[in-house]
């Protein structure tokens, strides 16, 4: 009877140490349906203040850390994906964090990668773990005299830093703190302290490329506005490179990439993991720069690319060159 009894509770100890084993995070990567619990338990928790920078989404991502664009469209709607990551972008979704505030709110970062896009998400879910907003947080650039980082802090503030060397060795720093609106559910800007524009000589990063194209030139005035137009990779774009200086230093916007020629005087900027959509209409003697969809990681929150630039005299070279026209 002895042995029963301590078989019996042998095997009682067995079941309960088997109860006790921790639950196994079920894998996201695939396609099947995903419970809301089970989505924001795969996050890793990490305790306030929670920060992380530019050099830490350079590293390799963690497989077991993918999260399937299938899987993530059902607790984040289309809608919200596309303002986000760009319509028709399905990035790749690493988890990076969860905050859980005290009210029961989880504030979800992610990691996007699209092309050579890196960029974090911070995602919202309310006390019913329901989505309330998204923010971009940190995007790397290719600009080497800056330094980025985000975080959230003890507060639930979410915060956007800045940190350039300029050419005379001076640091400038900038920030943007963000707050989750209990009234309508969204993140909103409560301060802003500008990037201080100390730089004092522009250097044009496309200025040795081709100038053959009818329209590749400069364009601006002044020192600290440019946009400058080279050739692209095919006949059909155009290299592009814009800085823009307004308001005595307090809202700069910079960014460079390739236009798609659409007709004879227009083009278009439209990359595939950035929302940001410039038009740039020509004239033999200007261009003029529309932003037709938020290009807010490239400036300042209260300026836009808007304008038009006089076209620059070319410095002089020796020979002539035969310019093409824009379409060909």
């Amino acid at each position: 009877m002895s042995i029963l009894r301590g078989c019996c509770l042998l095997a009682v100890v067995l079941f309960l140490l088997a109860g006790c084993k921790p639950k196994k995070k079920p894998s996201l990567s695939g396609e099947g349906q995903v419970a809301i619990n089970d989505f924001i338990d795969f996050f890793p928790v990490r305790t306030l203040p929670y920060q992380f920078t530019d050099s830490s989404l350079e590293k390799m991502e963690e497989d077991s850390l993918l999260i399937s664009y299938k899987v993530f469209t059902q607790f984040v709607d289309d809608s919200v994906a596309g303002r986000l990551f760009g319509k028709g972008v399905k990035p790749k979704l690493y988890a990076m964090a969860r905050v859980k505030a005290h009210g029961g709110e989880n504030y979800l970062f992610i990691k996007s990668l699209s092309g050579d896009k890196r960029e974090a998400f911070v995602f919202a879910f309310g006390k019913k773990n329901k989505l309330t907003d998204g923010l971009s947080v940190l995007r790397v650039d290719q600009n080497s005299s800056t330094q980025q980082s985000a975080s959230i802090d003890k507060s639930y503030s979410v915060n956007k830093i800045i940190t350039r060397k300029n050419p005379d060795g001076s640091i400038s720093d900038g920030k943007d703190v963000y707050s989750l609106n209990t009234e309508n559910g969204k993140f909103t800007l409560i301060m802003t302290d500008a990037l201080d524009a100390t730089i004092t000589e522009l250097v044009n990063p496309i200025d040795t490329l081709r100038r053959k194209n009818k329209y590749s030139a400069d364009y601006g005035t002044g020192k600290m506005n440019l946009v400058s137009i080279r050739d692209g990779r095919k006949s059909d774009r155009l290299s592009f490179f814009i800085h823009f200086d307004k308001s005595n230093g307090t809202c700069t916007g910079e960014l460079r990439g390739e236009a798609i020629i659409k007709s004879a005087s227009l083009a278009e900027y439209r990359q595939g993991g950035d929302p940001c959509v410039l038009q740039f209409i020509f004239t033999p003697s200007s261009v003029t720069v529309k932003e037709l969809e938020g290009c807010g990681s490239h400036r300042g929150l209260r300026c836009s690319f808007d304008g038009t630039f006089p076209r620059k005299k070319e410095p002089k070279s020796k020979g002539n060159k035969k310019k093409t026209t824009l379409g060909k």
